[in-house]
């Protein structure tokens, strides 16, 4: 959500922020029952306690995210001492930001004053009022207070999840981009030996014919042949150099996409044809890349868990489906960039492309076979 270009919470964190501001119902609830100047306090003090929440998601892994943290702890502490013991509750507001400390001191020293802040208020009610806490109140409280101290474990490990994912896809894309410098140079190794020393050898022989025109008609074009076998030569080095450079086959992109979905945490399952040896090498790259894009828009926008896919071929045409059990497509059907580059991809071998919803999205693509002549 945006008011005058300013942002309320991070948009990658989508509405989970705003979730949480549900329970700011609970303390403004107990403030209609206080009156005078300790209402207004108290109301002041959730109008901070709503700036410090804010705050800690823009300054998280800065300096200042400590100084709010402690604010947000010192308006429970206060809220739960002064007020109603019940305000306890908004100590999962700060145990969700202790968890993001990536230091293990100060994620330790988060977690004691959190505690602190949790079991001080119980020790002055008890000493306020001479009486122990009964069973009910104690199975009221206790479980949530336990919940509340583990929790910042939890998200300590799932922040870590997410940069050690971050880590896997930037070191992949380093891995992805030296491969393709290391193919480039192989590529160009091979092309200075196959036809260095054949350019060579042409341009010697051209410049020999140039003075042998006049002296020597006979040598000259004996040495103009010599020329046609070496370029014909030259010109089937760089053929049999191409074919080496094999484009993407279907079976290796579909085992890249098994470590795409499984990286991200989705399960795979693949039913169909393993053999494609009668597809032509244009078709395979072409479904390759298809097939790629799919997987990769599973894991970018569809939040699905698992993941199949199904290569059925006849002797007409191939139909390529892949589904998932995510939160499906667009109602209105409309294509995005990779989709509809996809289609275009298609669309040069006369393929096809559909999207449906079924408990999720439902990616169908069919493309015809077509099959060499045979020689009578």
């Amino acid at each position: 959500m945006r008011y005058l270009n300013i942002s309320i919470f991070p948009k990658q964190l989508g509405f989970f922020p705003y979730v949480f501001l549900i329970y700011i119902g609970f303390p403004v609830y107990y403030l209609t029952k206080e009156t005078g100047i300790k209402q207004l306090i108290g109301f002041g003090m959730v109008l901070v306690f709503l700036v410090s929440y804010r705050q800690l998601y823009f300054l998280i892994g800065k300096k200042s995210f400590t100084y709010w943290l402690a604010v947000q702890l010192a308006i429970v502490f206060l809220f739960s001492t002064f007020y109603d013991l019940n305000h306890i509750f908004l100590g999962f507001f700060p145990a969700n930001f202790i968890g993001w400390y990536r230091d293990k001191k100060a994620f330790r020293l988060g977690l004691l004053c959190l505690a602190g802040v949790e079991i001080i208020p119980f020790l002055i009610k008890i000493a306020r009022t001479n009486i122990f806490f009964s069973t009910t109140e104690l199975i009221y409280f206790v479980p949530f207070l336990i919940v509340m101290l583990i929790s910042p474990f939890g998200i300590r490990s799932m922040n870590r999840r997410l940069e050690l994912e971050k880590e896997l896809d930037l070191a992949r894309k380093q891995i992805e981009e030296l491969v393709k410098r290391e193919e480039r140079v192989r590529i160009a190794r091979d092309l200075h030996d196959t036809l260095g020393h054949t350019l060579s050898l042409l341009t010697l022989k051209s410049q020999l014919i140039q003075r042998l025109t006049a002296a020597d008609p006979e040598r000259a074009r004996h040495e103009a042949k010599e020329m046609e076998t070496t370029s014909r030569t030259a010109l089937k080095q760089v053929r049999e150099l191409v074919s080496d450079m094999r484009s993407t086959t279907i079976a290796q992109e579909l085992v890249h996409v098994q470590e795409i979905l499984r990286t991200a945490g989705i399960t795979y399952q693949y039913e169909g044809d393993a053999d494609f040896s009668r597809i032509p090498p244009f078709t395979q790259n072409i479904i390759g890349m298809c097939v790629c894009e799919a997987a990769t828009n599973v894991v970018k926008h569809s939040r699905a868990s698992h993941c199949s896919i199904s290569i059925l071929q006849s002797s007409e045409k191939m139909k390529i489906v892949i589904r998932d059990d995510g939160m499906g497509a667009a109602k209105n059907n409309q294509f995005g960039n990779g989709l509809r580059g996809m289609k275009e991809r298609l669309a040069l071998m006369d393929g096809s492309l559909s999207l449906t919803n079924h408990h999720g999205a439902v990616l169908e693509m069919t493309v015809p076979i077509i099959r060499k002549a045979q020689a009578p």
